[in-house]
């Protein structure tokens, strides 16, 4: 399995996720999940994720180690699933997907259960740190309920 988070600048959102599922698939045994994160706009390539987000990982024991890059035409015949964190990454992504795309662009907040906002917040703009920790929160539930539903997949 071959998933990559995608969000406005690979900042937040997406490398919070690329994180939370590293940590899933192996808490889940899933050794040969690839896990990625990307942004849809070039602000953060080159960059570490957002500190505060970074904060927020290092609360729950996991790390980040990526550097921001942008989604590349490459990426949508490369990986299985591509989510975006709300529906301007998901209207985006299905603008710059190519003919034959092999990925599957989806909102990662459908993964979310019986809760019925199915956006991912982006914490960026919010003061403090109370907004990354819902986000994560958030990430984790998808993260989790994805994994359970695809542990055996053959993808």
């Amino acid at each position: 399995m071959k998933i990559l988070f995608v969000c406005i600048g690979n900042s937040c959102r997406s490398p919070m996720a690329e994180s939370v599922m590293r940590s899933v698939a192996s808490r889940h045994g899933l050794t040969d999940w690839q896990v990625d994160s990307a942004a849809l706009r070039e602000w953060n390539v080159g960059r570490r994720p957002e500190d505060r987000a970074l904060e927020v990982l290092a609360e729950n024991g996991l790390s980040s180690e990526h550097v921001g890059r942008q989604i590349e035409a490459a990426d949508f015949m490369h990986f299985d699933y591509i989510f975006g964190m709300d529906e301007a990454n998901v209207h985006d992504l299905l603008a710059l997907a190519p003919p034959g795309c092999r990925a599957t662009v989806e909102l990662l907040g459908n993964y979310r259960g019986k809760e019925l906002d199915k956006i991912i917040i982006d914490p960026y703009f919010e003061h403090g740190i109370h907004g990354f920790r819902r986000c994560f929160d958030q990430i984790v539930i998808c993260c989790e309920n994805f994994a359970k539903l695809h542990k055996g997949s053959g993808i």
